[in-house]
């Protein structure tokens, strides 16, 4: 096996070369799509206290700088688009954040998906069509040594038809992973379109209970030494017209 292998790279160079291209390309898109997903998730449980800590003291402006400088995409894009018609109310905060997630999220978290499968088809039919070729240069080779009255015949080109099945088991490697790839990455997609949608009713909530409830205006601990100074005279000219009167 492993001699038949290294004939196929130094004699068949010019189908292994493609195959292992298109392996290489595929295998750094997967890797990108992964870096893309660890840098776009939020732990929720955690940033939703820290979230609402901040909206309850600073209010929306507060809250909505502090989503923008997030790195996930929920605080960074479906907050900030939220937050940013929460005084329309929450059918327009839904608006936003619904056409937020279709015209901006989808679209990002999709992205490298395309060409990941479109390698893991093509793979495969490269690897059935340079098999295809192989096999009519080899039938062709047996063909002519007949025709001279050689010995040998097929058996002779039996190591030539082993060499061009790897191109076709070379393009299933390529095409397996990938084809398993991405059926994560869309569940992945999936579960995040849910997480999504519930932070986002999430975040119309508390909007709203910040609107019933408003912070009260905490009165301050101390006055000011100019206004303590005014304040006595003031006191005591109502008391003498009090008097007066």
């Amino acid at each position: 096996m492993k001699d038949a292998l290294m004939k196929f790279v130094t004699e068949e160079w010019y189908f292994f070369f493609p195959l292992l291209l298109m392996s290489m390309t595929a295998l750094c898109l997967v890797i990108w799509r992964i870096l893309l997903n660890m840098n776009s998730k939020t732990k929720m449980d955690t940033f939703l206290p820290a979230f609402q800590a901040v909206l309850a003291k600073e209010g929306i402006e507060g809250a909505r700088k502090m989503c923008a400088s997030q790195t996930g995409l929920i605080p960074r894009k479906l907050f900030v688009a939220g937050l940013d018609n929460a005084k329309q109310g929450p059918a327009a905060m839904r608006r936003a954040m619904a056409n937020t997630i279709e015209l901006e999220i989808l679209p990002e978290l999709n992205f490298l998906l395309a060409p990941i499968l479109a390698i893991a088809k093509i793979a495969t039919m490269v690897g059935l069509l340079l098999t295809v070729v192989s096999m009519i240069q080899t039938f062709s080779a047996i063909q002519k040594v007949q025709a001279e009255g050689s010995a040998g015949g097929v058996g002779g080109q039996a190591g030539a038809i082993g060499l061009a099945l790897f191109a076709t088991a070379m393009g299933l490697l390529t095409a397996i992973p990938l084809v398993f790839s991405h059926v994560m990455f869309k569940d992945r997609i999936h579960h995040f379109e849910l997480l999504m949608k519930s932070s986002g009713q999430k975040l119309i909530n508390l909007v709203q209970n910040l609107k019933a409830n408003p912070p009260a205006a905490t009165p301050a601990a101390t006055t000011a030494p100019g206004t303590a100074k005014s304040a006595v005279p003031a006191t005591a000219e109502a008391v003498a017209a009090v008097r007066k009167a």
